[in-house]
């Protein structure tokens, strides 16, 4: 059997980089937040422990029926505690979706004080939002990677004048800061963007490397109408989004029903395909993306450590300290360049002028803290010494195999996603549709596919690492067989499909069955695996000699 402390690595694996975070959060950047006011300046309460644990979120946004709750659905695989599908407005609340053993929903105010949920920064925008807010807990595969956060769809014409009892664009920015992901969802046939979608897209304003737009319903325009269709939204988006680059948008039909025209059927299958494997690496990434935006913060801390420095310098130390604060208030930019200047900052780290001068007019600049270049230092410190080594601790393409496998602990397992060539106007595989199975020439068929259910219960009783077997383990296993070593070797060759050394599920079924045919039906190990034996993701794959 494998060894327990690597195994107990392995798990630990997963917890690293979020410890080191924490560690030098509070050490580091904490200090300086609660000097400088950070969580005022910015709305932005302090981070908690429970934030640098959360699963990697992902954010809908868009209008009413624009298919948010459907698309959930189709990921999902299934209808969720408290789903609403309507062409009017029907998901009136931010859902939040997580996993769990039993389907139910949990209220708002009892979500946002959950010990082991991210959520606790909500209970700021009162109860008139905590009562439009609710959790969908439920079993899902899907959900045991991420969290899934689905948004009131946005009011347009003479709707968004409803006032809701909250500040909707406050959330959404609330929940950007926190999400890996955020999913902006335009419908075909209604691309206007209203102002509350407007003013939504603009407090979005420095995720857009987060954003990723779907053009949602294509199907039912034809090719003509998608490509003036499509030209169109991106001329709205680049008129609300001052970016030069263009955002990515993917096009198509993103529920489970079939489409309603095949015209574009090829096309709509393969930006799904790109989607979905954008969402699927969320987990792998999720390392990554909470170091950047820890270091987005740092770069805000920093320069707000300057800026209410500088303030705090120019205050007279007896007389006149109201007329001067007003002064300098109103020589905002100004005073923004001379901090720029003097201390080599960049201007895409000062806080929005207007939102920040109002913050200013709430304060007292006599109550200030001075500018402590200790704290300086530590956020300098920060940048180019302690996060570039935790870095070093994520996947790189210098790793090797061996490496990469220890780095990525769970963070290697992908969310499962929803494949449905039927949907396509594509004929199902005939295994699922023929009572008989499917023919051995067909391109997904897998002669082992009984044999990997039956061996999977013996497979987990090996105590797999992150899906794989270890070379010690997978070899005491073939050991017991009591083949010979160089018929073992073969075994190994033909089995390690990938050449990583490792075994997983169903290299160890191909492994299982090449030691059955030899034991037990006396034939001699094959040169090469027959197609139908490799397993169908791996049929790409060159086989390599390894093993013993």
């Amino acid at each position: 059997m494998a060894n327990t402390g690597n195994a107990d690595d392995a798990i630990n694996k997963t917890s690293i980089v979020s410890t080191k975070l924490k560690a030098i959060y509070k050490d580091n950047i904490l200090p300086a937040e609660k000097r400088y006011r950070y969580d005022f300046f910015y709305e932005s309460p302090h981070l908690t422990d429970v934030e640098f644990d959360a699963k990697p979120q992902v954010m809908l946004v868009g209008q009413y029926s624009v298919g948010k709750t459907s698309f959930i659905r189709y990921m999902l695989g299934r209808d969720f505690p408290g789903a609403r599908i309507g062409p009017e407005p029907t998901t009136d609340r931010f859902t939040c979706l997580i996993n769990g053993p039993d389907e139910r929903t949990i209220p708002g105010n009892a979500l946002s004080v959950h010990p082991d949920l991210p959520f606790r920064g909500l209970e700021r925008f009162g109860v008139s939002f905590l009562s439009r807010f609710e959790g969908s807990q439920l079993p899902s595969s899907v959900l045991r990677s991420i969290t899934l956060v689905d948004t009131p769809g946005i009011l347009s014409g003479e709707k968004q004048r409803t006032n809701r009892g909250y500040d909707f664009t406050k959330v959404v920015s609330w929940f950007a800061d926190r999400a890996d992901l955020i999913i902006l969802l335009f419908d075909a046939h209604k691309l206007d963007i209203s102002d509350e979608l407007k003013a939504t897209i603009d407090v979005l304003k420095g995720h857009e490397d987060k954003i990723r737009c779907i053009l949602n319903k294509a199907d039912q325009i034809n090719r003509q109408q998608l490509m003036r269709v499509y030209g169109a939204l991106l001329w709205s988006l680049g008129k609300t989004i001052n970016s030069p680059e263009v955002l990515r948008v993917y096009v198509g039909s993103f529920w489970s029903e079939p489409l309603q025209t095949l015209d574009n059927a090829e096309l709509f299958e393969q930006e799904e395909s790109d989607l979905m494997r954008d969402l699927a690496i969320l987990p792998r990434q999720s390392a990554v993306r909470k170091i950047n935006e820890l270091v987005k913060r740092i770069r805000k801390v920093k320069t707000l450590a300057y800026i209410v420095g500088h303030l705090k310098a120019q205050m007279p130390a007896v007389m006149g300290k109201d007329k001067k604060q007003q002064k300098l208030i109103a020589n905002m930019p100004n005073e923004f360049r001379t901090i720029m200047k003097k201390h080599n900052l960049s201007p895409g780290d000062f806080p929005e002028i207007n939102t920040f001068s109002e913050k200013l007019k709430e304060s007292k600049f006599s109550e200030f803290h001075s500018l402590k270049m200790e704290q300086i230092q530590l956020l300098e410190d920060c940048l180019t010494s302690h996060l570039p080594r935790l870095m070093e601790e994520l996947p790189s393409e210098k790793d090797s195999p061996e490496t990469l496998r220890a780095k990525l602990g769970d963070a290697s397992v992908d969310v499962p996603l929803p494949t449905r060539a039927n949907k396509f106007g594509k004929q199902s595989m005939t295994s699922q549709s023929n009572p008989f199975g499917a023919a051995e020439e067909e391109e997904e068929y897998w002669a082992l596919e009984e044999s990997a259910e039956r061996l999977k219960d013996s497979f987990e009783g090996l105590n797999p690492q992150q899906g794989f077997l270890s070379p010690q383990t997978a070899k005491e296993v073939l050991l017991k067989t009591g083949l010979e070593k160089d018929q073992l070797r073969q075994i190994w060759t033909l089995s390690d499909i990938d050449r990583d050394g490792y075994l997983d599920h169903h290299e160890y079924v191909v492994a299982m069955f090449l030691c059955d045919a030899v034991i037990q039906k006396g034939r001699p190990i094959p040169a090469e695996l027959p197609m139908s034996v490799i397993p169908p993701s791996k049929r790409s794959l060159k086989t390599n000699v390894g093993g013993f």
